[in-house]
């Protein structure tokens, strides 16, 4: 919604309604919604990948639940070759594989059970049969009861417990339906013990670490103490290489979001991820709506970053197109206010990977052109304690009401724009910092399109340096307003003291 500029307010003559339509390079930059494509033998070629961040990718996935550790080194240099090659930085998110709480093989690979059907969880078995199967979670048995329900496959199996003896789980089939090697065992509810980070994604954050990861992606954590623990072992990790990673924890166990301990691993995080697939398997998938629009806006309203995720385009696996519940249901994330959307097998293992992130940019776009912008209101009852947050959010406010074309941010962590990427407003914010690591971190934000600027002292050669990135990118013209927010002295994380409002070419 494009807000009428009143009497006191009047907007700089650089703001025109019939401007002519954006370039497609444009499209894509001013896009706010980011895209998170995991990656696997479908886009690991150069050619894919090059074709893919073209589209519109900001964040690449590798997932730690495949693979070799070689594997993902190869990818992530893919990935830093391909983005080279679009003339743009794009961040790596490593997503480790966390406790693997599955059922073990069969001899003939699979079975096909029956409702009514008597079936044994046996964590002592080798090799599963018609009668029993084995565990790769050993201390199932300790954690369920008789009454419980066990569900396989994503749902697509329930099991009733009706009776647990040494470490045999007996019960009885509810829901049947085919059951192959390796599926995966939730409680419905919750409540099953395995620690969030084993042994094999410790030495996958050494490899994360390794390759230079931006971001490490959680499975699975109850608390706050899981993402505490799994922080310090990231931060260890990335001394040798002078690296440091954002933690993102996966939201997708029921412990997770019972009231306050969300807020906890909220504090505890950099961002979550909706990750809408183990989680509609322990509290059901009627549930899960509500909670991914409560989950992303408290992580707006804590300054954190949000990815939803699972299934968001699912039909795009062997279809060229996606289907309308898929559209809406992308659209209807980015009305929450998500900072990004992810893909899985869609771009991992799908036919159509590039025309994934094509459909997926497009419906991001519309649905923006639909966002409400209430700063005035987001701001009522609002005090900011921190004299770079309130600059922050001075420069949203004046941008707003100004209707110029565009903020620029000179930032070196980049907490002023994820401050200022909280809030909606159909300004498009450039962070411009000469730290790399920043750069690639801020890929992950909300309506920021992060730029590289050559490091200065001096205040009057940075601002230079602003404006004429921004000409040489297309965003403005000699004569458009911007509002421009710096740190003086130069260079001080966590320094930005000054809001001005700039004329370009005009200094």
């Amino acid at each position: 919604m494009t807000r009428q500029a009143g009497a006191g307010h009047p907007r700089p003559a650089s703001f025109q309604k019939n401007q002519a339509p954006p370039t497609k390079e444009a499209a894509r930059m001013t896009r706010s919604t980011k895209i998170v494509a995991t990656i696997g033998p479908a886009s690991s070629t150069l050619e894919v990948l090059t074709r893919m961040i073209g589209a519109g990718v900001d964040v690449v996935r590798l997932n730690f639940s495949h693979g070799t550790a070689q594997d993902h080194i190869d990818r992530a240099a893919l990935v830093r070759e391909a983005a080279a090659a679009c003339g743009r930085e794009v961040a790596i998110m490593a997503d480790l594989q966390g406790p693997k709480i599955r059922v073990g093989k069969f001899e003939n690979g699979k079975i096909t059970l029956k409702p009514g059907d008597a079936f044994i969880l046996d964590s002592a078995c080798q090799m599963g049969n018609q009668e029993r199967v084995g565990l790769d979670y050993k201390d199932l048995p300790r954690d369920v009861g008789p009454g419980d329900l066990l569900l396989l496959n994503d749902g697509l199996i329930v099991l009733v417990v009706d009776r647990v003896l040494g470490n045999e789980i007996f019960t009885t089939v509810r829901i049947g339906g085919e059951l192959s090697n390796n599926k995966g065992i939730n409680r419905q509810g919750g409540g099953l013990s395995a620690p969030a980070l084993t042994a094999k994604d410790m030495e996958d954050i050494k490899t994360a670490m390794a390759l230079g990861a931006d971001y490490v992606a959680v499975s699975f954590p109850k608390n706050a103490t899981d993402m505490e623990m799994a922080r310090q072992l990231t931060n260890v990790a990335g001394q040798p290489h002078n690296h440091k990673a954002r933690m993102i924890a996966k939201i997708e166990r029921a412990e997770a979001i019972r009231p306050g301990v969300l807020e906890e691993i909220l504090l505890a995080s950099d961002g979550i991820m909706v990750a809408r697939g183990d989680l509609a398997v322990e509290v059901g998938n009627a549930a899960v709506p509500a909670l991914q629009k409560r989950m992303i806006k408290l992580a707006r309203e804590a300054n954190k970053l949000t990815i939803t995720a699972t299934q968001m385009m699912e039909s795009m696996i062997v279809n060229p197109v996606p289907t309308r519940a898929e559209v809406s249901d992308v659209a209807n994330a980015v009305l929450d206010g998500t900072d990004a959307v992810m893909t899985s097998a869609e771009t991992a293992a799908g036919r159509y990977p590039v025309e994934t992130v094509e459909a997926m940019a497009a419906i991001c776009l519309e649905a923006e052109k639909s966002e409400v912008v209430q700063l005035d209101t987001d701001f009522l009852n609002q005090t900011f304690a921190r004299i770079d947050q309130s600059i922050a959010m001075g420069a949203l406010f004046t941008a707003y009401h100004l209707g110029v074309k565009a903020i620029a941010a000179l930032t070196d962590s980049g907490a002023t724009a994820l401050w200022m990427s909280r809030h909606r407003i159909h300004v498009p914010i450039y962070a411009m910092t000469p730290n790399l690591a920043s750069q690639r971190k801020m890929q992950l934000y909300r309506n920021v399109v992060p730029l590289p600027l050559q490091s200065s002292a001096d205040r009057d050669v940075a601002l230079e340096q602003a404006e004429e990135l921004l000409l040489s990118q297309g965003v403005v013209q000699r004569g458009d307003f911007i509002v421009l927010t710096i740190g003086e002295p130069m260079g001080q994380p966590g320094g930005t003291n000054t809001l001005k409002i700039v004329r370009v070419g005009t200094r």
